[in-house]
């Protein structure tokens, strides 16, 4: 899949701006605060309708404006024109493909699938096990629709669940005890499919972090996930395993008025050479393996789903040593298109470059090829 084109209304710092892009690589150069971290993010919005770093919409519109609009072009076997704008009076965004207008996100994710390398990625590997399971669960939704609906169903049901034991706790009753057994059965029910999904792709998804990580480091070092579902790896005994816990931790999820069990509070072990990432790893190992889990998510993704993701590379390149920098920048070009920020280029002269990539200078909201 390949972005031919994108156009930026009174996105942040661009009031107008309208860019082609190469096939290959499209390095974007700017100052801090210039507005190149913001293409990233307006390609970002065309792919999953949301913010690359969280933020709301109306932090997005132009300062003194009233709306934002993003129009990109993909090719693929077909073409298809994205358009995304919102309006701060009505806090109302509007999402259309191919002049048909989207009215949810979900029906987006996926269709136009990406990849995100940003310096934010340092969560994934330092952070909490909620970090580690959004990464997961990104990687999975978008090549499995499936996994996506399954998903969105269990955290409803965990919401309503939480606020019955929020209930009972306050003032008990056999009305809404019954109750909760019927949740609770919900909550098995898609909670199950859910860790299936999960062992399956960790299985699957470990050869491509093998692979990713020898293409960084050669075999100097050994990358490994470790996912079990309270204590088991096997498919058919997850729902008899979750029902077990669910069971033991009945009263004390009464008691305490909140979901005790579940795969919303799975772990995902990253392992370096038989030990835990991160209680042992240093900095460069840390930031090494998250270079590797999104290549490894790229050709995974392009597998799974025979598209290529379009490939964000958000300021990376500044935080790696010359040997990692050089051997990235020869991995990008199995990629092929990718968009690759960065603050200098002057010194960056071991860069795998070719006449088709582009440079595009942004200052102040404005881009010029370079």
């Amino acid at each position: 899949m390949i972005l031919k084109s994108i156009y930026l209304k009174n996105f942040r710092l661009h009031k107008s701006s309208v860019l082609e892009f190469s096939d290959e690589l499209n390095y974007i150069v700017g100052g801090n605060g210039q507005g190149k971290t913001t293409i990233l993010e307006s390609i970002y919005y065309l792919c999953t309708t949301k913010s690359l770093n969280g933020s709301s919409d109306y932090e997005s519109v132009n300062f003194n404006e009233e709306f934002f609009e993003i129009k990109g072009k993909f090719f693929d076997l077909t073409e298809n024109n994205v358009v995304i704008n919102f309006i701060n009076e009505s806090k109302r965004k509007n999402i259309y493909i191919d002049e048909k207008q989207i009215y949810k996100s979900s029906e987006v994710i996926g269709k136009f699938p990406v990849v995100t390398l940003t310096q934010s990625d340092h969560a994934v590997t330092f952070g909490s096990p909620g970090d580690r399971r959004k990464f997961i669960d990104s990687v999975i939704s978008q090549t499995s629709e499936t996994y996506l609906k399954i998903l969105i169903e269990y955290n409803k049901t965990l919401k309503q669940r939480s606020s019955l034991l929020s209930q009972i706790k306050e003032r008990y009753s056999p009305v809404l005890v019954d109750q909760l057994d019927a949740w609770s059965e919900a909550l098995l029910k898609n909670g199950s499919e859910i860790v299936k999904h999960r062992l399956k792709f960790i299985d699957e998804f470990n050869v491509y972090v093998s692979e990713a990580y020898k293409n960084v480091m050669e075999e100097s070092e050994i990358p490994f996930i470790d996912y079990d579902f309270y204590g088991s790896k096997k498919v058919d005994e997850i729902k008899d395993r979750f029902n077990e816990e669910l069971t033991t931790n009945r009263n004390d999820e009464i008691r305490r008025g909140t979901n005790l069990v579940g795969p919303h509070r799975d772990e995902f072990q990253f392992i370096l050479n038989g030990k835990e990432l991160r209680k042992y790893g240093s900095q460069g190992q840390h930031k090494t393996f998250q270079i590797a889990l999104r290549f490894a998510q790229f050709f995974y993704m392009k597998d799974k789903i025979q598209k290529s993701p379009i490939f964000l590379m958000d300021d990376v390149f500044g935080e790696l040593d010359s040997y990692r920098a050089k051997k990235i920048s020869h991995y990008l070009k199995e990629i092929g298109q990718a968009f690759i920020t960065m603050t200098d280029f002057t010194n960056y002269k071991f860069l795998a470059r070719n006449e088709k990539d582009k440079l595009i200078e942004v200052s102040e909201g404005k881009a010029v090829y370079a």
